[in-house]
C-alpha cells in the first residue's frame, strides 16, 4: 500500500488545469518558463528546435534535455511519459525515425489535442500520442527500448507507482532517461499535504 500524503485526483485535476491553460494561452503568465526560450535556456541543439514550428514548441515547459543523457538510436521504441504537448515526443521521432516508434502519453486532453495536430503537420507516422497516467502506462510490458520524462515525476504523489510501470514497460535492458526537479531535505508533513504547494 502506498504512504501518499496527497489525494492523488485532487492533485490531477490541478496539475490538468495548470496545463490545460499552457495548452490553450502558451503566452500567459506561468511560474515557470516555456517555449523556444526554455529549449534553449536547457540546452537543446538549436537546430533540432529551429526545425519545429511554434504549435510544437510553445507549450514546452521541462525542466531539462532528457536527451542529453543520450542520443536516440534509429529504430528504437521510446515512450515519453507525461508527452504534454509533444514537443520531446517530436524530437524523439526525429531521432529514431521512421523505422522508429514513440508513444506519448499525457493525461490532459487539450495537450493531447494540441500534440496530435502538430504531429499530423509534420507527417510524424512513427509517433502515437495516448490518454493516461504516469501510474497506469497504456503500453504492454516490455515494449520501450527508452522510456523519457520530463519535469512529470515530481507531481505525480506516488512515485513508487510511476518507477513500477516504466520497470514494467521497459525491455530488460532499456534505458530511462528522464528529467525532473528533486528535494535533498526532508518536507514536512502538512506542506506534503498542501497540494497548491506540489503545483506551485
Amino acid at each position: 500500500m502506498s504512504d501518499v500524503a496527497v489525494d492523488a485526483q485532487a492533485l490531477r485535476e490541478q496539475v490538468q488545469d495548470k496545463y490545460r491553460a499552457v495548452a490553450t494561452d502558451p503566452d500567459g503568465t506561468y511560474h515557470f518558463h516555456t517555449g523556444r526560450g526554455l529549449a534553449a535556456r536547457l540546452g537543446y541543439p538549436a537546430a533540432e528546435v529551429a526545425a519545429l514550428p511554434d504549435a510544437a514548441v510553445e507549450s514546452f515547459a521541462g525542466v531539462a534535455d532528457p536527451f542529453a543523457l543520450r542520443r536516440l538510436r534509429p529504430g528504437e521504441r521510446v515512450i515519453d511519459v507525461g508527452a504534454g504537448a509533444g514537443f520531446d515526443s517530436f524530437v524523439a521521432a526525429g531521432q529514431v525515425g521512421p523505422d522508429g516508434r514513440v508513444v506519448g502519453i499525457d493525461m490532459t486532453e487539450e495537450m493531447l489535442a494540441k500534440a496530435r495536430r502538430t504531429a499530423a503537420q509534420l507527417g510524424l507516422a512513427q509517433l502515437e500520442l495516448r490518454e493516461g497516467l504516469a501510474e497506469a502506462l497504456p503500453v504492454p510490458d516490455g515494449w520501450a527500448d527508452v522510456v523519457i520524462s520530463n519535469g512529470v515525476i515530481n507531481l505525480c504523489p506516488d512515485k513508487a507507482a510511476v518507477f513500477t510501470e516504466i520497470h514494467r514497460v521497459l525491455r530488460p535492458g532499456g534505458w530511462l532517461q528522464f528529467a525532473d526537479i528533486a528535494n535533498g531535505r526532508p518536507v514536512p508533513a502538512e506542506a506534503m499535504r498542501d497540494i497548491d504547494l506540489w503545483t506551485g
